[in-house]
């Protein structure tokens, strides 16, 4: 649907994490197959305009390489300068594949499935950051390697960001924790700030905002809430990822509710949620609208993300289990999907008088 672009040799199993590489030449893509896959992305829009100034562009993209963990992959990223993936998953395992290599190097160890990894700068060194169901965040110096640091949280981590110097935690019991990374680099490992998620349940997903004045947060009961760390008069939820029908005959009115599986910022400041409907929608927060619906797909939007040049969205159709093993169709194949991304539909727009959230 929509016109996108289907990634050739996909995954064998659900898709968990997408990742561009700084240059926008790569995307890493970790899958419950046990395997992290490296893609080249080629997008042509032509030779005048500017980003999505085009109407149509050419997209490929090519598998390169794969290794493999122990245990399905939960998370990838890119390390500053592109040349290597980080990956986690269930085997605890933290590990950074430089490109070109036949394996990739164990470089730390968690006591339980690692859940998100990030590579940061911290004292000016570049160091691998990870988030685990054990209820720790574990820093790393992939040098050695050896761990540097040690951080308890709340609860398991379902969620993690970062962004510079701020990283938000979302953590089991819609617990979030706020740090400041160069706190964490003083060897103080007090969050800057915790708080319970205004969600009524279980937290999927969270995102900073490109200025790093905040945070959304999505969760399965098809809501975001938006999260201003200095004015939080400014915060609100809104419902997405929901289909509702009318009531017919002696048929009640019913609204199906579906989970936020992913929250991705463009560089413009919009942002784009997808959802186990199917569904992707791109959102203004600031004049808290919608700014395009997209058609549903066949299955379900486990995981998504933009490239940071902010001309292609990448999401991966693939069960999410939201719905239970009855609703598991093993014929249904798993697809990394790319859609070309056209300035007017993720622009910041005016707001309409008279509108409110949507």
């Amino acid at each position: 649907p929509n016109g996108d672009f289907a990634v050739p040799d996909p995954p064998s199993d659900g898709i968990s994490s997408l990742s561009f590489s700084p240059n926008n030449q790569y995307l890493a893509c970790g899958s419950w197959d046990k395997s992290v896959r490296c893609y080249e992305v080629a997008i042509q829009e032509g030779a005048s305009g500017g980003f999505g100034s085009q109407q149509t562009a050419q997209i490929n993209a090519q598998l390169r390489a794969q290794i493999s963990h122990e245990e399905p992959v939960l998370c990838t990223s890119f390390t500053d300068d592109g040349t290597s993936v980080l990956s986690g998953g269930c085997d605890g395992q933290a590990k950074l594949w430089r490109l070109g290599q036949p394996q990739g190097q164990t470089i730390g160890k968690h006591d339980a499935p690692v859940r998100a990894i990030f590579a940061v700068q911290m004292a000016m060194q570049s160091v691998v950051l990870t988030g685990s169901w054990d209820k720790t965040l574990r820093i790393w110096d992939a040098r050695q390697p050896r761990q540097a640091a040690q951080v308890q949280l709340p609860e398991r981590c379902y969620a993690l960001d970062v962004r510079d110097t701020l990283m938000v935690v979302a953590t089991a019991d819609r617990k979030i924790a706020i740090y400041d990374l160069a706190q964490l680099a003083t060897g103080n490992t007090t969050p800057f700030r915790t708080d319970e998620s205004t969600l009524r349940h279980q937290t999927r997903c969270v995102a900073t905002f490109p200025n790093r004045e905040g945070f959304a947060v999505g969760s399965i009961e098809g809501r975001v809430a938006i999260h201003h760390i200095k004015d939080v008069n400014r915060n609100f939820a809104f419902k997405c990822h929901r289909e509702s029908q009318d009531a017919r005959g002696s048929q009640p009115a019913t609204c199906n509710i579906f989970s936020v599986n992913s929250i991705a910022f463009h560089n413009l400041g919009t942002f784009a949620t997808a959802g186990s409907d199917g569904v992707y929608n791109f959102w203004d927060k600031d004049s808290k609208q919608r700014l395009m619906a997209f058609k549903p797909a066949g299955n379900t939007i486990s995981t998504a993300t933009f490239n940071p040049a902010g001309n292609l969205y990448a999401y991966g159709l693939s069960y999410d289990w939201s719905r239970g093993s009855d609703n598991y169709n093993p014929s249904t194949p798993n697809q990394i999907m790319l859609h070309h991304v056209k300035k007017e539909e993720i622009q910041q727009r005016n707001k309409k008088a008279g509108s409110g959230r949507k």
